[in-house]
């Protein structure tokens, strides 16, 4: 999903290939043998599985977030943003698909999930997105993350009193054109397929 948004903010034109984790494409898994998304091919010599990387390489090409944040925000950036995908993602994992650790203990999980959220909940601003009203490169690289936590018991997670303002700033990404514009579903990929260009 990060991935995604980063292409399509920074409008980098790329071949889409639209894929079911069950039933892999040997071409994807010639490029990537671990077989997890996303998979982008740049070249013949160059391939790149890991969603982080390919935000980074969009925005090495168009870097629509340049000069947006001062120098605090920017550390916060880097620092949240290693936050969660280390020890958030670690821990998201093991409350959401706890089956399939053997020593996971999810409401461990989620709780030290839900203290991270409780450290930015009065960083986050009023407005739409984390800094202001223009989303930057630590929306689209954590509310996805979030957005999974919040579908692993919904429930629960629109009960809490302790993160409004991180809810009002999951709900607005939800709600939002960023959101719908790269969640457009396609039929999985087969080879002989006409090509399909995204962002289109």
């Amino acid at each position: 999903m990060r991935a995604r948004m980063a292409i399509f903010l920074t409008n980098t034109k790329c071949e889409l290939r639209e894929v079911h984790l069950k039933n892999k494409p040997q071409s994807m898994l010639d490029l990537s043998p671990k077989g997890t998304v996303p998979v982008l091919k740049i070249d013949n010599d160059t391939v790149i599985d890991e969603s982080l990387e390919i935000v980074e390489w969009a925005l090495d090409i168009n870097n629509i977030f340049i000069n947006q944040l001062l120098p605090d925000q920017q550390a916060l950036t880097n620092e949240l943003i290693t936050l969660f995908d280390e020890e958030f993602k670690f821990n998201l994992d093991r409350y959401k698909y706890s089956v399939r650790y053997e020593d996971a203990n999810p409401l461990e999980s989620r709780s030290k999930c839900l203290e991270i959220l409780k450290t930015i909940e009065k960083t986050i601003s009023t407005s739409h997105w984390f800094f202001g009203n223009s989303v930057n490169k630590l929306d689209i690289c954590i509310l996805p993350f979030i957005r999974q936590f919040r579908i692993a018991d919904p429930e629960w997670f629109d009960s809490l009193d302790e993160i409004k303002q991180v809810k009002s700033w999951l709900e607005h990404f939800l709600e939002s054109s960023l959101l719908a514009n790269i969640m457009n579903k396609n039929d999985p990929w087969r080879e002989g397929d006409q090509i399909l260009i995204f962002p289109q």
